[in-house]
């Protein structure tokens, strides 16, 4: 049969979530579906005689913006060429977008190869955290469907529209979401949700570090006591990483954002928490 590159199933984007969580990347419970919800043709996966050995990710958003994610390889078939061949291949499918990664820091050579150039680390920050009051006088709502106020605060953290990404992750079980409002305006928002191995708070938005601060101790509330939680914030936003240090988290792994093509513009001083290392 020899070796084959197609869109996966949805059956077989969960093989990819499970492969991914045996890499340590500790996925979300419903991430699955929240993914596929994005893009049904942006998972793939390379099939030698038929068993699948290789997973990608290259997800659309709109007609600008595409993010690569899940790039893994079966330890026994790697370096022979079958993840370079799909590696190809699914970035065919952003069809001239740019192109976002969040990769493991030492592939950042093999990521230039293709035309990707650094923006910033992230650092997942995780343990038992610390339980903190939240401040007085911010005003939370929970949330369960992306109403325009969200919308307009996540245009400032991503480069493109993903009201069915949002969709499928605020309703999806477990997870829990709220959001800060001033005068009527969203200023924050914020989800937790758990995952193979604890769980996650991500994304974490805010436009001032005590919106930040409010909304955590609020999500927190929803992890139950001696949890691990964890939270994936970009290296440079220095009130991120004191957040996390003051919630008592402590540094677990490191990522190498990149973008092929144009980096796009994003409020990093807004972003306290990154959504997901697979889908940015």
């Amino acid at each position: 049969m020899g070796y084959e590159i197609r869109t996966l199933t949805a059956a077989e984007v969960q093989t990819a979530v499970d492969w991914a969580a045996a890499e340590g990347w500790n996925p979300g419970h419903a991430d699955a579906a929240c993914f596929a919800a994005v893009d049904p043709e942006g998972f793939w996966g390379g099939f030698l005689d038929g068993e699948m050995i290789a997973c990608i990710s290259v997800v659309n958003y709109g007609a600008g913006f595409a993010f690569l994610g899940f790039y893994i390889v079966t330890p026994e078939h790697r370096g022979r060429g079958y993840g370079y061949a799909l590696w190809s291949r699914a970035l065919d499918h952003a069809e001239g977008r740019t192109v976002g990664l969040d990769g493991v820091v030492d592939q950042q050579a093999n990521y230039r190869k293709s035309g990707f150039a650094l923006a910033w680390n992230n650092i997942r920050y995780g343990g038992v955290p610390k339980r903190v009051a939240a401040a007085d006088g911010v005003e939370l709502r929970s949330v369960t469907a992306p109403a325009g106020g969200l919308a307009a605060l996540d245009s400032t953290v991503f480069p493109a529209p993903r009201r069915s990404f949002w969709e499928a992750w605020l309703a999806a079980r477990g997870h829990v979401s709220f959001e800060a409002v001033e005068a009527g305006q969203a200023i924050g928002f914020g989800t937790v949700r758990p995952c193979r191995a604890g769980w996650k708070i991500g994304p974490l938005v805010a436009e001032r570090p005590e919106i930040a601060e409010a909304l955590a101790a609020r999500l927190l509330a929803e992890v139950p006591e001696g949890h691990d939680v964890f939270l994936d914030v970009p290296e440079p936003h220095g009130a991120a990483v004191e957040l996390a240090r003051a919630l008592g988290l402590q540094p677990v792994f490191e990522t190498a954002r990149m973008y092929r093509g144009a980096a796009p513009e994003l409020a990093v001083e807004n972003i306290f928490g990154v959504t997901s290392f697979e889908l940015g």
